[in-house]
């Protein structure tokens, strides 16, 4: 009876942590792209709307990246500690790791391990 209702509860937080994170993703993206074009329509400089709507649509997928790896940590570790589920786990979060380097490097220009400097400002 404990077990099951144990089971449960980690199988609907998991889900709810992974639609938190698929939730960051969706908004985040519609939230950017609502600045982008209030940012468009009122002028300005078009390379750097572009450029802003560009790292906040990446610091969404981030976020939603965050969420959905703790999903399938808590998933893991908690719901199904397994060989495999393990095996998978490690695949997904150094597919998640690269992604969000990458996606780092793109916002920032620099790794994350790089000093910004003080010439550099932040985007």
């Amino acid at each position: 009876m404990h077990d099951s209702l144990f089971n449960t509860l980690l199988h609907w937080t998991t889900r709810s942590i992974e639609f938190a994170g698929i939730a960051a993703i969706v908004l985040g993206i519609a939230l950017a792209t609502g600045k982008f074009a209030l940012r468009h329509i009122l002028g300005g400089q078009q390379d750097m709307t572009f450029q802003r709507y560009r790292g906040d649509v990446g610091r969404a997928i981030l976020l939603g990246l965050e969420f959905l790896v703790a999903a399938d940590i808590i998933n893991t570790v908690a719901v199904d500690p397994t060989l495999d589920s393990v095996v998978v786990l490690a695949g997904i979060v150094l597919i998640r790791t690269f992604l969000s380097i990458a996606l780092e490097v793109e916002i920032e220009g620099r790794f994350p391990w790089q000093s910004r400097g003080n010439d550099q400002p932040p985007r």
